[in-house]
């Protein structure tokens, strides 16, 4: 089979690996690296790979068979459209737009076109996840109760010298980190319908938060809280405990989720279940049934390549549409407004 074109627009630090990920896959053929910066021409030079500075140099030259955006957050929908309009795959990173009024409006495109456009929450691409996702669907916790997760860690200094906006409104762990637990969430509860929010900025100081407390209510009924810092010595995060991003360090014996039905509870990404052994001796006296579940772990973003690749071949439609990834970013704002307001504010779906 002929190897997919792929070009890859923004140089920085998630481009770069999607680049690598292009550059080893032997499904597709990196064809072009796409950023005005000078460091992305020095990259593309070292990889001896065709070099442009704009999707528009890019497409007047050639039509590659798939492009993945990794440019910056308020380029998002002008450029999904600019692949549109060239008859060009696309993978979109997260967040799909910079507010919801382009999110809304990008959506209603795509969904009236033939456009194959796949969102980059990449850990819905998890084995973790897929595991998780298949126990609660078959029923294995019972009718979902509870969900208590955690996105706590340490950003070091440097992470805000080198970015100021990083301590400006729009620039705290809400809306930079927040999104990719959404997805998850939604990946293995189902549909988010109301939150609630508190936030510090105590610890840093600066103009937007550094630690946040969360309630969610789920569409079946279950309800769950999360706390999320970026500020907090602590290791239940998911690239901490997953073991997913080789970068961090990693804790095997925590967990940044557990998840509670009314047959027994899962703690992700240990994978420990507890279970009553009959339903009909549930009791808070009666011991559980324990087992630790095996998973083979992979890189996310390689498993994202390869099902994005797949999209292209039209043999499956995206993972994560351009819907799921606007309802992402839905649910993250209304957290931001609960938090403002102080008020319970429920989620319509798009």
């Amino acid at each position: 089979m002929t190897k997919l074109k792929i070009a890859v627009a923004g140089a920085g630090l998630i481009g770069r690996d999607h680049i690598k990920l292009v550059d080893a896959n032997d499904r597709c053929d990196l064809v072009a690296i796409v950023d005005p910066t000078e460091s992305a021409r020095i990259l593309a030079a070292e990889l001896n790979t065709p070099y442009f500075c704009s999707l528009s140099d890019l497409f007047a030259c050639d039509l590659p068979d798939g492009v993945i955006l990794a440019t910056p957050n308020h380029l998002h929908v002008q450029q999904t459209f600019e692949c549109m309009d060239a008859g060009v795959s696309a993978l979109v990173e997260k967040p799909i737009a910079h507010d919801l009024a382009e999110g809304v409006k990008l959506c209603a495109e795509v969904e009236a076109s033939d456009a194959k456009i796949l969102v980059g929450h990449h850990r819905a691409h998890s084995p973790i996840v897929s595991l998780a996702k298949e126990l609660i669907r078959d029923n294995a916790l019972g009718d979902l109760v509870a969900i208590t997760g955690s996105a706590t860690f340490y950003k070091p200094d440097d992470y805000f010298d080198a970015s100021p906006w990083r301590t400006q409104p729009g620039g705290g762990p809400i809306l930079i980190n927040m999104i990719h637990e959404i997805g998850n969430l939604r990946q293995l509860c189902g549909e988010i319908v109301a939150v609630q929010a508190m936030t510090s900025s105590a610890r840093r100081g600066f103009a937007v938060e550094d630690t946040a407390a969360i309630s969610l209510r789920f569409e079946n009924g279950a309800l769950g809280t999360f706390l999320l810092s970026d500020t907090a010595g602590s290791a239940r995060s998911w690239e901490q405990t997953s073991q997913e991003n080789k970068s961090y360090s990693t804790y095997p014996d925590e967990d940044c989720y557990v998840i509670a039905g009314t047959d027994g509870s899962l703690a992700i990404p240990t994978m420990r279940l507890k279970r009553f052994s009959r339903k009909e001796d549930r009791s808070w006296w009666k011991p559980f049934e324990c087992s630790s579940l095996s998973l083979e772990r992979k890189d996310p973003l390689e498993l994202q390549l390869e099902h994005f690749c797949s999209v292209i071949r039209g043999e499956c439609e995206p993972l994560v549409s351009v819907r799921d990834g606007l309802q992402n970013l839905r649910i993250t704002e209304a957290i931001t407004n609960a938090a403002k307001t102080g008020s319970l504010i429920e989620i319509d779906r798009i």
